[in-house]
């Protein structure tokens, strides 16, 4: 694997959002960027016949990753950036070069202007089959989003981060997952709110009508398990400020009201070998849908 921030362009608004996103976040690890873009090759003919807008298909597929990275460049002075052009499908081609990077990076169109992603077919099926954090950013993104309002209300680049939030399911906690978002809120001198959401069993439904003991105590050992999973990772990071939240409820419901006020949204995703094809889980997906803070997806064993 090679240290590098990779996000994965196509000239759309989203992925030029995505692209912002990855610089900025290659800075705050250290790290080169490079941007990749999939190009399906066409027979010549047709490559070379005129675009709409100017110029051909061959013309404008070279044109997007040049003027990126000029601009990232222009943008991010001392960034290392650089450029791939890669040919095939780009679902399994951005998956196969997530493999390879530290974290890939990609866009995603918001719904109607409002809260939330629109996730295509390609980056949902990237999210199912890559191996390595995939991140998805909605269109319209910017630097000032990530930030506390500062004393005026408005959003800025100048004050201190939002929280980084975890979706953490205590059950059976990966460290990858947990690692992920603790070095997320250490770069970026956040607090980090993690979120234990519960749905009771039936039995336990019934127990939380008939005993306000029976509640207390559920509560308590939900809580407790939260924190011995997140235990040896505050010592390890004893300058992140941590939040634990064991609430019951659906998990996504919770992990997309606090994304309201979140940098970063981080969530986990098992890999599983099946008949039928990686998956995404119930949760992930829902949180990738209806998010407002950038999504980070964590796969882990």
């Amino acid at each position: 694997m090679e240290r590098i921030v990779v996000s994965g362009i196509d000239g759309s608004a989203e992925s030029r959002a995505a692209a912002e996103w990855a610089a900025r976040e290659a800075r705050l690890r250290d790290l080169p960027l490079k941007v990749v873009h999939v190009w399906d090759p066409v027979p010549d003919p047709i490559a070379q016949a005129p675009h709409l807008g100017g110029g051909t298909l061959q013309h404008w597929a070279e044109r997007v990753p040049r003027e990126t990275v000029e601009g990232l460049r222009l943008r991010h002075p001392g960034l290392e950036v650089t450029a791939e052009q890669l040919p095939g499908g780009p679902a399994e081609v951005l998956a196969r070069v997530a493999g390879d990077s530290e974290l890939l990076v990609l866009g995603s169109r918001g719904m109607s202007g409002v809260g939330g992603f629109m996730v295509g077919s390609v980056g949902l099926s990237v999210v199912a089959h890559a191996e390595r954090p995939v991140v998805l950013v909605r269109a319209g993104e910017q630097a000032a989003d990530e930030h506390e309002p500062d004393p005026t209300g408005i959003p800025s680049a100048a004050t201190p981060y939002r929280q980084v939030v975890l979706g953490l399911d205590t059950t059976r906690p990966d460290e990858s997952l947990i690692e992920f978002a603790f070095e997320a809120a250490a770069a970026r001198g956040a607090a980090l709110r993690v979120v234990h959401g519960w749905s009771p069993t039936p039995y336990e439904v019934y127990s939380l009508a008939a005993s306000p003991e029976t509640q207390h105590l559920l509560a308590a050992q939900r809580a407790a398990a939260l924190a011995a999973a997140l235990e040896p990772w505050r010592a390890k990071h004893p300058n992140v400020e941590v939040i634990e939240e064991a609430v019951v409820g659906v998990p996504a419901h919770h992990l997309v009201d606090a994304s309201r006020t979140a940098s970063l949204v981080v969530v986990g995703r098992r890999i599983r070998r099946r008949a039928f094809g990686p998956r995404v889980g119930a949760v992930t997906h829902a949180v990738l849908h209806h998010s407002t803070a950038p999504v980070a997806v964590v796969p882990h064993p």
